[in-house]
């Protein structure tokens, strides 16, 4: 546990509640034209060359991550234009690695502890490249509010990983259980499944695996509390085999949400407050048998009996899908070609690229979109034309 200065929190967090939405983003703003549909702000670094913004609530307020001098790695905050560190649990290293904020001053995440890991684990915050390697350390979820940092429990096992929470104070993720579970790959050795976790009334819930399967993982939740995620093996608790099916936990009901017909990579992101659910999946194309990562950004509208495949910005091979709002509005990543990554808004059916929308005038590149909030404000990461840092970044629409 760790508690956050008062007078940071107050500033950006837990005494935010009550004040009114931002509705112009903060900081350097770009060039604008007349035909530009975003005005985009660049957020500042904890110190580092490293930083991207992976949550924006309804109040303009971004959440995600920063690398200090020193090329640690911290969860932080911006509001106002500036950038708070919002500490760890020990080990080096913390972050919010997926849209994991809410309208009501909660954030959660995954920091690294200052416990050692007995099983010497390569665990999913390392292994999935959202926190720096450490000296085998064991990796908890986290909830901070009201300025204080806590540890989400697991299921028994070591490690923990908090994904997102809802108005409500429900919070998801995945944690590991005490069972040695033989689908495990590589150096994961225990078995884990996705979990729900109420902070605020100390009530932890197991969401099992889709029938005959051994692991899931939850990665987001709406208002309503249906929980979606990934079901299959343990394999190497990143991704690959461990989604082989894309679910929805529905108020004790487990069902199988559509996905593009590959047998890996079936990963949900995001589902709105109508059911809408976006992710990733890989088709039914050579290479995914073995598990190669060769997805596509989808969309599943509730009740509809298949995905939609929202393909790629021309010349890409691969997307993903991030999140999605409440008008329907997702955003994403596509990648593969030669133009790099490049941050994709989806509306009316068509993917555009996000840096048509800024403007001529605009001088840097904006590489993902991580979250869309309902007032149609994104957060991500872009690339800055001077420096070559990797910055946080919100744009704000001028026009609908």
């Amino acid at each position: 546990m760790r508690l956050i200065t008062c007078a940071i929190l107050a500033a950006a967090v837990a005494a935010c509640s009550n004040e009114a939405p931002v509705t112009q983003p903060p900081g350097a703003l770009a060039q604008m034209s007349a035909n530009a549909r975003y005005q985009v702000a660049r957020l500042p670094s904890l110190g580092g060359t490293l930083s991207r913004g992976m949550a924006i609530n309804d109040r303009g307020v971004v959440a995600g991550w920063s690398n200090l001098a020193d090329g640690t790695r911290r969860a932080t905050l911006w509001r106002d234009g500036k950038a708070f560190n919002l500490g760890k649990l020990g080990g080096p290293n913390s972050t919010v690695p997926w849209p994991g904020q809410n309208n009501r001053g909660m954030i959660v995440g995954i920091s690294q502890t200052a416990e050692p890991d007995p099983l010497h684990e390569d665990w999913s915050c390392e292994a999935g490249g959202f926190l720096p390697a450490s000296a085998g350390l064991i990796c908890r979820g986290f909830v901070l509010e009201h300025g204080v940092m806590r540890a989400l429990p697991t299921l028994g096992g070591n490690h923990g990983f908090a994904t997102a929470v809802n108005d409500e104070g429900q919070v998801v993720g995945w944690a590991e259980t005490r069972v040695h579970d033989p689908t495990c790959t590589g150096t994961q050795i225990l078995q884990f499944h996705a979990v729900l976790w109420e902070p605020r009334r100390g009530v932890m819930r197991d969401l099992r695996p889709f029938p005959g399967d051994s692991a899931s993982a939850a990665t987001a939740i709406n208002e309503h509390g249906q929980v979606v995620g990934i079901s299959g093996d343990c394999d190497q608790a990143v991704g690959r085999f461990s989604a082989r099916r894309a679910v929805l936990w529905d108020h004790g009901r487990t069902t199988r949400i559509p996905d593009l017909g590959g047998t890996s990579w079936n990963t949900p992101m995001d589902i709105n407050d109508r059911g809408d659910v976006v992710g990733f999946s890989n088709p039914n194309e050579p290479g995914d048998a073995e598990g190669d990562f060769i997805s596509r950004a989808f969309l599943w509208n509730r009740g509809s009996a298949k995905a939609t495949d929202l393909h790629t910005l021309p010349g890409d091979f691969f997307s993903e899908a991030f999140a999605i709002n409440a008008r329907g509005q997702v955003v994403g990543v596509s990648f593969g070609g030669l133009s790099g990554a490049r941050a994709f808004l989806f509306q009316d059916g068509v993917m555009m690229n996000l840096n048509d929308l800024v403007g001529p005038g605009f001088p840097d590149v904006l590489l993902s979109a991580q979250d869309i909030n309902d007032a149609g404000q994104i957060t991500g990461r872009l690339k800055d034309h001077v420096t070559g840092e990797t910055l946080a970044f919100v744009a704000t629409p001028t026009r609908r």
